[in-house]
């Protein structure tokens, strides 16, 4: 129950993060959400080029990464 706790959060900071980073207008929960799906991408996205995150600080890095690449993903559907 604590690890669905502490990987929920983490999401939730990646997202929050990833949102000031790419700049994105598309609101708190949204970043938020792309946060909590941007750690199963970062991870196999990652994972694909032999990088991973170990940690606490790791997880967050790869989730804020994964949700980068989804808020840009959403960019382009956009246009």
């Amino acid at each position: 129950m604590v690890n669905i706790l502490i990987t929920l959060l983490c999401g939730a900071v990646a997202g929050y993060v990833a949102g000031r980073i790419m700049n994105s207008a598309n609101g708190l929960v949204m970043d938020i959400i792309l946060g909590l799906v941007g750690g199963v991408v970062g991870s196999v996205v990652l994972g694909l080029i032999g990088v991973s995150g170990s940690g606490l600080i790791g997880g967050i890095l790869v989730a804020i990464v994964g949700a980068c690449l989804l808020i840009w993903l959403v960019r382009v559907l956009k246009k």
